[in-house]
């Protein structure tokens, strides 16, 4: 790893942290707001690629666990990842991940870059918190899941500005990543 990679890693961790100061809008039905902090996963996907996208992601779990307040309402600490946020936040690295490795492969268009960001940032997300807001709020997953479709409009619109961002960032300064 070079220290261009330390830098990015740890600038993308910085930026999703930053989409936290926003205020957080919270659903009913579950404890779980929404936030702005799954846009930061979605540009690092599109622009780090798959290892950097998911150190960052891990690299600003790894300070929230440490107690820093940098989830959106700040909130930070262990108990962030029992509760009812778990399964979204451990899904960041991995959805980070899925988005650079289809953003590698692809051509890197407005509309494969959405792509990459619905499957990894709304579809591998969705698939580890839906099941965590089941679990922990003791809830039917059905529940869990019809609540968390009040997240889909923002994840769609955060997934198309992404992508129309990294085609921009990639064009205005091809060799910055």
């Amino acid at each position: 790893m070079t220290a261009r990679d330390t830098v990015l890693i740890a600038t993308f961790a910085a930026l999703t942290a930053a989409l936290g100061l926003l205020p957080p809008l919270p659903v009913p039905l579950i404890a779980v707001p929404v936030t702005l902090q799954t846009l930061g996963l979605m540009l690092a996907g599109c622009l780090l690629g798959p290892r950097r996208a998911a150190l960052a992601m891990l690299l600003l779990l790894s300070l929230i666990a440490l107690g820093l307040p940098l989830l959106a309402g700040g909130r930070g600490g262990l108990g962030v990842f029992i509760g009812p946020s778990a399964g979204f936040l451990i899904a960041w690295p991995l959805g980070a991940l899925m988005i650079g490795l289809i953003a590698r492969k692809a051509q890197q268009t407005t509309l494969m870059l959405f792509i990459a960001n619905v499957c990894g940032g709304i579809v591998v997300v969705y698939a580890f918190g839906i099941p965590g807001i089941a679990v922990v709020s003791d809830l039917p997953i059905t529940t869990a899941a019809f609540a968390s479709a009040a997240f889909l409009p923002g994840d769609l619109v955060k997934a198309g500005l992404a992508s129309v961002i990294a085609v921009s960032v990639r064009r205005a300064y091809p060799v910055a990543l």
